[in-house]
């Protein structure tokens, strides 16, 4: 948003910069420090929250910044801030509650955690910032809900895939064509990787192997998808979506589809696993009017029917900040659900599973996540991978099968299921609720 520097260089010059607290000092939060205390005029990062103080503390130390004030109590918090010092904490909730913070950047990756963090900052009239594509696949729609009842922006960040995506979507629906299908470029694709298999290059990249399984085994780019899918109103192709392995740039992609399937179904999100430039996203659009196609084909864009845009780049943590300025000053949201869930994300089995075992986190050894349309997991009764982790098997369960509400215990007074029943109520009035979900 091209407009946004000169807005955030006009709140520099007045005094008057954004204020942003963020939860979450790992590998991007890390990023995302670096970028908004060095690179970002008009806008300061004035705390941090970690469930460790020592993460955030080196988040400031490592953008450049000596001296850090650890605060326990909103008004130490609110004193830090007045007197321009960076403030690190274990309790995220003073983020949530003291008055000078006017966004929030949520970048734990964490489903039931992000709730309580996300919910309580709405309460508190907070803008929030997700890079947390696994809350948001979770239980996004009803996120959505309070937020608008608060009259506060929640959004998915630029910079991620599914931002970048959805740009690109917007600028495309701009000069008047009709997306048709969202995409993802993907080097690999793996459901069976898992955090042995990934370690060496979590070490290489200094990420955590469980984080980078659940890029290779699909699961993150399914909870991308999804919240693309919820921001569109499009829907997957199939469970699991297309995939197509494809060597070729992604301008040739365009004649594997159909464009008069991709119309008869509302559009789809997918994937494409080896295509160039990676690892961009990329747009297929078409367009009704003949002479505007003829305008289009001059420009190099083809005959059409379906026509190629693409971003061969993602930046990831650069681009946040810039998510955060378009909340606070032009209450414009990069992506969020249109409304019900269009896409869900359900838990797969990985391996064979054993009655009396208990599901480990996203990213782990026993499921990984794959998209289907929301009605049919409704229908079906499947459980979201967001709420996977932490429930006991009734039954054994086999490799690459999708895993029930039925075939579970959940845990106890977890606030993420709560909501989740409580989005399935708001959005199925008329259906009978199935499971705990």
């Amino acid at each position: 948003m091209i407009f946004v520097d000169r807005a955030l260089q006009d709140r520099a010059e007045s005094g008057r910069p954004i204020k942003v607290g963020m939860i979450g000092a790992g590998f991007m939060g890390k990023g995302i420090a670096n970028q908004i205390i060095n690179s970002v005029p008009g806008m300061e990062l004035v705390a941090i929250a970690n469930r460790n103080i020592d993460p955030a503390r080196q988040a400031y130390v490592q953008a450049g910044v000596k001296d850090v004030q650890v605060v326990n109590t909103v008004k130490e918090l609110s004193a830090a801030i007045a007197t321009g010092k960076y403030a690190v904490t274990e309790d995220p909730m003073l983020l949530c509650h003291v008055a000078e913070v006017d966004a929030l950047i949520e970048v734990t990756g964490a489903v039931e955690f992000g709730a309580q963090v996300v919910m309580e900052g709405i309460a508190y009239r907070k803008h929030i910032v997700m890079m947390n594509a696994e809350l948001d696949g979770t239980i996004g729609p009803i996120l959505k809900i309070y937020a608008d009842k608060a009259g506060v922006v929640l959004t998915a960040c630029d910079g991620d895939q599914p931002g970048v995506q959805m740009n690109l979507y917007r600028f495309v629906k701009s000069i008047g064509l009709t997306p048709l299908l969202c995409g993802n470029i993907k080097g690999l694709q793996d459901p069976y990787r898992n955090p042995t298999t990934q370690a060496a290059f979590a070490k290489k990249w200094g990420q955590k192997a469980h984080m980078v399984t659940s890029f290779a085994d699909g699961t993150k780019i399914s909870f991308e998808q999804a919240i693309v899918a919820n921001g569109t109103g499009m829907k997957v192709a199939r469970r699991g979506m297309l995939g197509y392995e494809f060597k070729g740039h992604v301008d040739e992609l365009t004649q594997m589809y159909d464009a008069e399937q991709l119309k008869e179904w509302g559009g789809i999100v997918d994937y494409v696993v080896g295509a160039q430039p990676s690892p961009g996203v990329f747009v297929f659009a078409t367009h009704d009017d003949p002479q505007q196609c003829h305008y289009l084909n001059l420009y190099k864009l083809g005959e059409g029917p379906l026509y190629s845009f693409y971003t061969p780049y993602h930046l990831c943590h650069f681009e946040v900040p810039i998510s955060v300025a378009r909340a606070v000053l032009f209450k414009d949201y990069v992506l969020a659900p249109l409304d019900a869930p269009m896409v869900d994300v359900v838990t797969t089995a990985k391996i064979n599973l054993k009655a009396g075992e208990t599901i480990d986190p996203i990213g782990y050894y026993m499921t990984y996540g794959q998209c289907e349309n929301a009605d049919i997991a409704h229908q079906q009764n499947l459980l979201p991978m967001g709420l996977a982790a932490g429930c006991r098997l009734k039954r054994d369960i086999t490799k690459d099968s999708a895993i029930t509400y039925d075939d579970v215990e959940l845990p106890t007074d977890r606030l993420c299921d709560r909501l989740r029943n409580e989005q399935s109520a708001y959005f199925y009035p008329s259906k009978t609720l199935v499971g705990a979900g």
